[in-house]
This record gives structure tokens, sequence and C-alpha cells, in this order.
């Protein structure tokens, strides 16, 4: 499976638990697809949630205007997010009830060359939780160096 990422939120699985992740279609227009493959996008910030009854939007996305089309599009506008009807009232009623968010993973194009949306169900993590991720990176980090360093001993 060939993945042509375009843009990533790399703080997520920091800020959040990811308790599943779901592919999902973008709507998008021309202009944004061309902005899209030159890699002009950012979902920093963004979320999803119900906007219209039963149909999941992404909010707070950003896809560039592309500068050499005749129509652009809004860089900052709403994006419906193409998912089963069966995937959208589970992630609704995850969301509703258990208190759980839709949080943006990465924009990328398939081998079809469509793009798609890796979409997470999460949960936020408390600032425990926070510290003792970054306690497990820097251990991780500490472990490799000591190992190189003792390979090159050998």
């Amino acid at each position: 499976m060939q993945k042509k990422i375009v843009a990533q939120n790399r703080r997520a699985k920091f800020d959040y638990i990811i308790e599943e992740t779901i592919e999902a279609g973008l709507v998008l227009r021309g202009s944004e697809v061309k902005s899209l493959r030159v890699g002009k996008a950012s979902i920093q910030e963004s979320y999803a949630s119900e906007e219209q009854e039963g149909e999941i939007y992404l909010i707070n996305s950003t896809i560039q205007e592309y500068p050499h089309s005749l129509f652009n599009h809004e860089p900052k506008r709403h994006r419906k997010l193409l998912l089963n009807r069966r995937q959208i009232n589970k992630l609704l009623g995850k969301v509703k009830r258990n208190g759980y968010t839709l949080i943006p993973l990465s924009i990328y194009f398939n081998e079809k060359n469509l793009a798609k949306l890796d979409l997470a169900l999460a949960k936020g993590k408390s600032h425990v939780d926070k510290r003792e991720t970054i306690k497990k990176r820097g251990w991780q980090r500490d472990k490799e160096r000591i190992m190189s360093n003792y390979n090159k001993r050998s």
C-alpha cells in the first residue's frame, strides 16, 4: 500500500490516547486537490464533528489557495468526510456518550490517487499521562544510544 502523505498531525499521539483509526474520504474542490498535491495543507489544530444531521465535517483544517487557479477555494472551509452510515453512527455514538473526540492524523493520497484522511477516535490525555510519554520517549532514546555504543565496542 503506497501512501503519499501530504499533511500530518504529529501532536495528536502526544495529546490524545488513540482508541481507533478510520480511513475517510474528503469532498474537495479542484484547486484544493492541486494544492494538496503540492503539499500546502495543515491539520495541526483541526478536528471533526457533526455539523448537519448525520454528516461529519473536518473543521479548522487549512488547505492553501492554489496560485495558478482561476476559481480558488476558501482555505479554512469545512470539508465533508465520506464515511459509511454504520461508521458515522458508531463514531457519533461514542463521541456523544463517552466523551471521545475525532482527530485527524494525516491526509494522504492512496494507490488510486484519491485524497484520504486518517481519522482517530481519541480521548484527551491528562498532564500526568503526557509526562509519562515524555519519560518513555527519553528512556527509549537513551537505550538506543547505549546499545549503539555497546555494539561499536564489540
